[in-house]
């Protein structure tokens, strides 16, 4: 078995920035999106977001790659609210990468899991809130 320690943090947006992510869907849709990432074999560490936009932190494995575990999560979370909840629901295209270290694991993990807070109180951190590939602060 080979070793690995790879530590990612995607992030990425509803179509047109629309609030569909309320606190009846929020939990069932971050559970899908668990569930897939895992399905995909990643290890997830942390998921969390606000109405327009979700963080995810996981452990990607080398063999997969990031566009296709990114496609994979979003694709089957889109379905599933879709279908199973019976929402009109859909995600923007693009999404946001970062790669990061073991030491910062703690920090990225509690920052995505207090991400109503942060949006909140105004303490989002914009290195952290990219929704596309070239490095755009969400808001």
């Amino acid at each position: 078995m080979a070793y690995w320690r790879l530590f990612y943090h995607f992030v990425w947006s509803t179509k047109l920035r629309r609030p569909l992510i309320t606190e009846a869907i929020e939990a069932p849709l971050y559970k899908i999106i668990v569930a897939k990432a895992e399905e995909v074999g990643a290890l997830v560490h942390a998921v969390g977001g606000v109405e327009d936009h979700v963080h995810l932190v996981a452990s990607v494995p080398p063999a997969v790659s990031l566009s296709e575990f990114i496609n994979r999560v979003k694709g089957s979370s889109s379905h599933f609210v879709n279908h199973a909840l019976d929402m009109p629901f859909a995600w923007q295209a693009e999404y946001g990468v970062l790669s990061f270290g073991g030491k910062q694991l703690s920090f990225v993990v509690q920052y995505v899991k207090r991400q109503r807070e942060h949006h909140r109180d105004g303490t989002t951190l914009p290195g952290l809130e990219v929704t596309h590939g070239r490095g755009e602060s969400s808001r």
